[in-house]
């Protein structure tokens, strides 16, 4: 649906809290409704009320964005995004409410004329430099249903603590519908564990924080049967 810079889409699942999601002049807005059309309380997670992540639809980019509130349930955030498919990832703690991350679907400008394939790649090498700093993760077990670690060794560089942890691990499965916000096991540890519910490809991101800058580290790993 296109109508001069004006982009709304509408996600109900079965949360108790619903989420519109619209981008125009450099902004997108969020509007959060519980059943009965009001604004949900949120609890404080991380630091934060709202965290918005924000990827396209080949999952190349990625954003971890913290909007603000500008009235009962409504947050917004400046960036700037080229035409394009997206998903918004909403991941908030409503107080008393059910609610379930899922993804919101962002159409900007363009229609896209047919879904893209992902194309993920699994990476050989689980190691990244990113402006001098260097990450290497290992995995403990790559099997669905079954309990995985996922430590990260940064080297010579501290992380410091960015949100409350010494570290953000996001997963999304290679459709980017099923999101994963893991944190660390520990305040004091860069080791993070979760379950994969299903084999596939999933497109992890770690973010550190070294010397105030939040730096993004993705990978690529196939998790099997």
């Amino acid at each position: 649906m296109k109508d001069h810079g004006h982009h709304h889409m509408k996600n109900l699942t079965g949360n108790e809290v619903s989420v519109e999601a619209k981008y125009e002049f450099g902004k997108i807005s969020i509007e959060l409704k519980d059943q009965h059309q009001q604004a949900p309380e949120l609890e404080v997670s991380h630091e934060k009320e709202f965290h918005l992540i924000l990827v396209n639809e080949d999952l190349t980019e990625y954003r971890h964005l913290h909007p603000f509130k500008k009235g009962e349930g409504r947050f917004e955030h400046l960036v700037q995004l080229e035409a394009g498919a997206y998903k918004l990832f909403v991941d908030i703690q409503p107080k008393g409410l059910a609610y379930q991350v899922k993804p919101v679907h962002l159409q900007i400008d363009h229609q896209s004329s047919s879904s893209i394939e992902s194309s993920l790649k699994v990476d050989e090498r689980l190691t990244k430099t990113i402006e001098g700093h260097t990450v290497e993760l290992s995995i403990d077990s790559l099997k669905a249903h079954v309990p995985t670690v996922f430590s990260y060794d940064t080297k010579e560089s501290n992380p410091e603590p960015y949100l409350g942890a010494l570290g953000h691990v996001v997963i999304l499965d290679e459709a980017g519908e099923q999101f994963i916000h893991v944190h660390p096991s520990s305040h004091d540890t860069t080791e993070f564990e979760t379950v994969f519910h299903k084999p596939g490809l999933y497109k992890v991101w770690a973010e550190f924080q070294f010397h105030g800058t939040v730096h993004t580290y993705p990978f690529v790993i196939r998790v099997s049967d």
